[in-house]
């Protein structure tokens, strides 16, 4: 049914975000009352997954509405070109008369491209490819030119200034006035954009912070809140040396490696405490909406592009299969949206251009894959996905997976390795199931899905009807770069 056409969209998207940081879900640790609030007033998508759980592809499939088959980057890299996707969430609002605006980060490339937004103002975080003294960071960062313009500021200071690393879980306080801070600045603008818009169209705003992604450096109140938290240390399963060969143990930014209690409690507290300052900040924007008479005819969501394995069973940052990497927060509120729901389906970020086109009254573009998630969340509908596939390519392989919300098989391309998880008893994942004696069946199951799956893909993964392991992987499937994609 068409909705008004004054009804606007806001996307609150956070990076590296885990589906479990949310006091509404139970955690023992984390407060998250705006959020939780949000949550009360709409639909909590319990089951929403990253299918490719690191950035750059992560935002592919957010972008786009596509799976990896056909966004085509099944890992990291960066500096491949945006220009081939043609259909893009900004694009669609902006077609049916959207104002659309972005604040905050893209990491898209080139850095510039907007991707149908009629504004960006930037700020990726800190990006090797883009960070080279040659280059005038204004040009792909708005963020810094902002900061050294204001008083008591140094040209010359950078957000960099105190010394942490972007994929470290070495953590301390924010050295800078709070009101300084990469997440203040993100509110401040999207704030600013409410005064700036066209009176006499709706809005697509997509507020994109950087954080809880490391530096893991927020305000000193958040982060000293939680390290005065309990100490105690991440969960570790019986399957974690399946990762000894890349194992780089009191590495700061190492992907596989134990840290000591100190350093990982630490770790906590500064990947906590962003998390405490971006709920204030997201209120802070919640009650600007409402001062300006917007948040009754404004659809909100918040959604991250992925997790953080924060010492999980050996393992740091992204890119794995497991639910403290792929697993994400979703949530949406608004007019038109059924209130204090927890939708157990599964969803994945592909999904969500369809379900803000879906609560704003705009059809969805033919071709993407995701679905709205709306009839779902109104117990209209079946299930959304059998399963949902996902993977990444990580230490060399392609580390593969397929979930149903209950569980979770996991295939390694390297050497065909199997995990099996219930997620249901064992939402940890601290026992395999895979050795077994009465999985065999399941895995059978499991695998026979995975097999369709991976058909016809070029990697060669699959040959008369059986997995293949050993096969060369690449971050972008072949004909990506300089392809056109719908």
């Amino acid at each position: 049914m068409p909705h008004s056409p004054t009804r606007n969209v806001v996307l609150i998207c956070v990076d590296q975000w885990r589906g479990d940081c949310l006091s509404a879900d139970g955690h023992p640790v984390v407060r998250t009352p705006h959020l939780d609030e949000i949550a009360s007033r709409g639909v909590r998508f319990r089951r929403a997954y990253s299918a490719t759980p690191t950035c750059v592809p992560a935002r592919a499939a957010l972008h786009t509405g596509l799976s990896q088959a056909r966004h085509g980057r099944v890992g990291y890299e960066d500096a491949v070109p945006w220009t081939p996707y043609r259909t893009t969430m900004a694009g669609v609002f902006r077609e049916a008369g959207f104002q659309t605006k972005c604040v905050g980060k893209m990491h898209v490339w080139p850095e510039r491209a907007r991707l149908g937004f009629d504004d960006v103002e930037l700020h990726d975080g800190y990006l090797h490819v883009s960070r080279r003294r040659d280059r005038d960071p204004r040009a792909y960062d708005d963020y810094i030119g902002w900061l050294g313009a204001q008083e008591g500021v140094g040209a010359a200071e950078d957000y960099a200034d105190h010394g942490l690393n972007c994929n470290s879980h070495v953590a301390r306080p924010w050295d800078k006035a709070e009101r300084l801070h990469p997440t203040n600045w993100a509110t401040m603008r999207a704030v600013d954009f409410l005064y700036r818009r066209d009176p006499t169209a709706p809005f697509f705003l997509f507020l994109s912070y950087h954080r809880p992604h490391p530096p893991y450096d927020p305000p000193a109140w958040a982060f000293d809140q939680y390290l005065a938290a309990p100490e105690g240390g991440p969960p570790t399963g019986d399957w974690a040396d399946v990762y000894d060969a890349w194992r780089g143990d009191g590495v700061h930014d190492t992907l596989v490696g134990r840290a000591d209690p100190v350093t990982w409690h630490r770790a906590r507290a500064g990947y906590y405490g962003h998390m405490a300052h971006i709920d204030q900040q997201v209120n802070r924007f919640l009650q600007s909406l409402q001062e300006f008479g917007l948040l009754d005819d404004t659809v909100v969501a918040f959604v991250s592009d992925h997790g953080e394995m924060l010492g999980d069973h050996g393992l740091w940052r992204k890119g794995f299969p497991y639910e403290g990497s792929a697993r994400v927060p979703f949530l949406l509120a608004g007019p038109g949206v059924p209130r204090g729901v927890v939708c157990e389906e599964v969803v994945e970020l592909r999904d969500v251009m369809p379900t803000l086109l879906d609560a704003a009254g705009v059809g969805a573009p033919e071709g993407i894959d995701g679905r709205s998630a709306l009839p779902a969340a109104r117990d209209e509908a079946g299930p959304l996905r059998p399963w949902l596939h996902g993977e990444h390519v990580l230490l060399g392989q392609s580390l593969q997976w397929l979930t149903d919300g209950r569980e979770k098989y996991v295939w390694m391309s390297r050497d065909g390795h199997e995990q099996l998880f219930d997620l249901a008893a064992d939402p940890r994942e601290t026992h395999d199931l895979a050795a077994d004696p009465g999985a065999a069946a399941r895995l059978a199951v499991w695998r026979e899905r995975l097999v369709a799956e991976l058909a016809d893909r070029p990697e060669g993964f699959v040959a008369s009807g059986r997995l293949v392991a050993g096969r060369r992987v690449d971050p972008v499937l072949p004909g990506l770069r300089g392809a056109v994609t719908t």
